[in-house]
Order: structure tokens, then sequence, then C-alpha cells
């Protein structure tokens, strides 16, 4: 597997980097972490890696954020079922956006979305922030957090190659996906807190 890895990213590596643009845009979090790992691994090499987990999650962001601002709410009462955002949750993210402006923009990427991740950037568009701001905000916020999520998949890394056995590299894998579950848990955790602090 390890040779097949570091083959794909020698021979391959426009193909691989379009992947990992690609899978950025719907699973940037986990994606992040993966590739953390296999940098730790010497599987993958850092910079290019780094840049290209940024450069899909930021296209995904401007995605989003296009979306709310030409389709808004007709997107949301046809669409947002499907991707778990509704009216009430528009309605939250507004009143958000109105108490903190768009420092919000910031925080949200480093904080797994308050739990609003996709809806905090459909909203975006929707309020009208001026795309420049909201581009460069994103940007600083993306920076820090694909910088966060790569370094916690190189320490995980770290420490699947200091045990030994499968037992114990087993085990490291089970505690990196409980990582990412409390990373969730933490996401579902602000979402809570943020509805009620505004209601």
């Amino acid at each position: 597997m390890q040779e097949w890895i570091t083959h794909l990213f020698q021979q391959y590596p426009v193909l691989v980097y379009a992947i990992i643009i690609a899978v950025s845009w719907v699973e940037g979090p986990i994606l992040a972490l993966l590739c953390g790992l296999l940098v730790k691994l010497n599987l993958a090499p850092l910079i290019p890696v780094y840049f290209a987990l940024m450069f899909g999650d930021l296209c995904g962001d401007t995605f989003w954020y296009f979306i709310g601002y030409h389709f808004g709410e007709r997107f949301v009462r046809r669409f947002g079922h499907f991707l778990s955002i509704n009216e009430k949750s528009i309605g939250t993210i507004k009143k958000i956006f109105h108490k903190y402006k768009t420092h919000i923009l910031i925080i949200s990427k480093i904080t797994m979305g308050f739990g609003f991740a996709l809806v905090t950037l459909v909203t975006a568009g929707l309020v009208k922030i001026p795309f420049r701001q909201y581009f460069a905000l994103n940007f600083i916020g993306q920076f820090v957090w694909t910088a966060f999520l790569l370094f916690i998949g190189y320490e995980f890394g770290s420490l699947y190659l200091a045990v030994n056995g499968v037992l114990g590299k087993i085990s490291v894998a089970a505690l990196f996906v409980m990582a990412f579950a409390a990373m969730l848990g933490y996401g579902r955790y602000m979402k809570n807190r943020m509805t009620k602090a505004i209601e």
C-alpha cells in the first residue's frame, strides 16, 4: 500500500492533487488529517499537499458563497433539506452575522463552523458580504485550520510509528477516529450554544 501511494504521488502528481482538491470540497477536515498522516509516513510532500487542501476548501467556500449570493433563500427552500440547511438555520446564522459581523467567518473556520459550516458559507452570500472581504477572511481562517489539521494528522503518524505490533497500530487508528468524532461533537456543542445564545 505504501509503495502504491508513493508511486501515485511520483508518477501522477497532477491527478493526485486534482483528487485532493476535489475531495476537499466535500470532506476537507478528514482528508487533511489523513494527509498529515501520509506526510509523517513520508508518503506525501507537505507543501504541495497543504496548498492543494487549502485551494480545494477555498474553492468550495467560494461556490457556496455564490449559491447564497445569487439564489439565496430560494435555493434553501428547494434544495436545503438535502444539505441539512433550512430557513431556521439560515435565520440563526443571520443573527450571528448581525451580532459578530465578519469575525464569524474566521472563527467559523477554526471551530468546525460552530456546527453551521455550510450554512455559514451560504448565508455569507445571502446577506451580500463583499466577496473580497469574505474571501480574505476565509483565506486567513483556512490557512490556520488546514495547518492545524495537518499537524494533528502528523502527530498521529508519529504515534503510529512509535508503537509496535498490530494491536498497538489498531489502537492508534481507533484513537485517530475518536479524535475526529470528538471534533464533530464539539461542532454540535457549539451549534447548540450559539443557537441558545441568540434566541
